[in-house]
């Protein structure tokens, strides 16, 4: 049972940081347009793959399960 309640732990961590995130998103200006996210305008079309974000969002998240694990 002790294994379930840390796994309710993290999940519950992660959510308030993702909602923290949500809440203050529009408020980093940098978040989501930094160099070497991809976006392609034409006339009727956008296309945003956020390359740079994803890989910064990724390298904080497994930095944080790395000292979650410790």
């Amino acid at each position: 049972m002790t294994e379930l309640g840390k796994l309710l732990i993290v999940v519950g961590g992660l959510l308030v940081c993702v909602g923290v995130l949500f809440l203050f998103g529009g408020k980093l200006p940098w978040f989501g347009r930094l160099p070497g996210d991809i976006v392609v305008q034409r006339e009727n079309f956008t296309f945003y793959f956020p390359l740079a974000t994803g890989i910064l969002v990724s390298v904080v998240v497994s930095l944080l399960f790395a000292l979650l694990r410790r």
